[in-house]
């Protein structure tokens, strides 16, 4: 099979892939990047294979950078952008199911290629659009399976992250696994042990985020997966029943797929903190989805209060984003309006502040002023009180005196 057009981003980089052909060695498109041109999905990145070992490619192009040089890769800069050049290479064994113990750059492509993961992963495609394809990789994209390369244990022997790449691959690109790498993945979960709870993050993340998350999550879930993933094997979190309630639509950010999890797992803005901390998900996140969650378990019952919405405060679009997702069948855009629609959306909107309250009403510095505030700022919130500083000053000075002990 041969391209009788290469994409916008491989003819951006063919003078770098000609320039070491002209030099006498071999070069090809290779990876997800020719997968996705074959699917007619967005390219994210090109990488480019090559024959050349990494000093000879360095003698070749005049700007390069040593990216990963132990393992085969320059970056090659040309013109504001950067290629990856990788050597062809074999790996040894892998003792840590992760990294290989050693690699030995090679001549060939063949080597090169029967040591990735998927066969659909596993394409080249040469300068002038011929693909190389030496393990029905094309047959596997047309069927739409994801099938390993050669031994599927022997694949995930080498890298067990491989495995999560494989729910992960058949959630966004909505294939099916082959039945003997499906097997292989039940038969050696317990390998994810050795990966990084961060690794295994990136990879459940975009699962969570795929045209078909209800299937990669039911994959994870029959081959055991999550019995070696932070807080998901316990039976009491009905991981089934979210699979089977996952929406059409797609979680798009990090923060709608893990919300969207939490909310259907029935986890509160208190135990997400947990769940969430085991992940090691940032601050910055977490907060973001416990706000997210007061206010769609809120909704779960009943109405929110103005309040309520004032308190979700800037994971609010993230919030209406997954009730959208969710089953609960509630007019987001009426809430986005009533939002909107709020005096104030943070306490420096109010026309007081601290240091007015106290020369203004002659107070003393301490918790009173914080507790005045508060007061206001839930006033104007409610509508009961005008946010006008002569009108909130007055407001504080009545509250004062109808509570003397504040």
């Amino acid at each position: 099979m041969q391209l009788q057009k290469l994409p916008l981003e491989f003819e951006n980089a063919l003078p770098i892939v000609q320039k070491l052909e002209d030099a006498g060695y071999e070069a090809y498109f290779v990876g997800g990047s020719v997968r996705d041109t074959l699917l007619k999905k967005p390219i994210h990145d090109v990488d480019i294979a090559t024959s050349a070992y990494p000093e000879e490619v360095k003698t070749i192009f005049n700007k390069t950078v040593d990216t990963g040089i132990e393992h085969g890769t320059v970056m090659v800069l040309d013109h504001g952008n950067g290629y990856e050049i990788t050597t062809f290479r074999t790996e040894s064994s892998y003792t840590d199911f992760r990294r290989p113990d050693e690699v030995k750059f090679v001549r060939q492509l063949a080597d090169d290629l029967k040591r990735r993961d998927f066969t659909v992963n596993a394409l080249a495609v040469k300068s002038n659009g011929e693909i190389v394809d030496l393990f029905d990789g094309l047959t596997d994209l047309r069927q739409q399976t994801l099938r390993a390369v050669g031994s599927a244990d022997e694949r995930f022997h080498e890298d067990a992250l491989r495995m999560m790449r494989a729910v992960r691959f058949a959630a966004q690109l909505d294939f099916n696994l082959d039945p003997e790498t499906k097997l292989a993945i039940k038969n050696n979960a317990e390998l994810l042990q050795n990966i990084s709870v961060e690794r295994i993050n990136v990879e459940f993340t975009k699962l969570l985020q795929g045209k078909n998350a209800q299937f990669g999550l039911l994959a994870l879930l029959s081959t055991g997966l999550n019995e070696y993933m932070p807080g998901l094997n316990h039976t009491e979190i009905d991981l089934w029943g979210y699979a089977e309630l996952l929406a059409v639509d797609q979680a798009h950010t990090d923060a709608e797929a893990w919300t969207l999890l939490a909310f259907e797992l029935g986890l509160t803005a208190v135990d997400v903190k947990d769940f969430l901390k085991l992940w090691k998900q940032s601050n910055e996140l977490i907060q973001t989805i416990q706000r997210s969650l007061d206010l769609l378990n809120q909704l779960r019952l009943d109405d929110a209060s103005n309040w309520q919405l004032y308190a979700t405060g800037s994971a609010i679009d993230n919030a209406l984003s997954v009730l959208k997702l969710s089953e609960l069948t509630i007019d987001s855009e009426r809430l986005r309006e009533r939002y909107q629609n709020l005096a104030i959306h943070q306490r420096n909107d109010l026309k007081v502040n601290g240091k007015i309250l106290k020369d203004k009403l002659n107070l003393n510095p301490g918790p009173i002023l914080g507790k005045l505030l508060t007061v206001l700022e839930q006033a104007v919130v409610a509508g009961q009180v005008k946010n006008d500083e002569t009108i909130l000053l007055k407001y504080a000075a009545d509250y004062l005196q109808k509570h003397p002990k504040v």
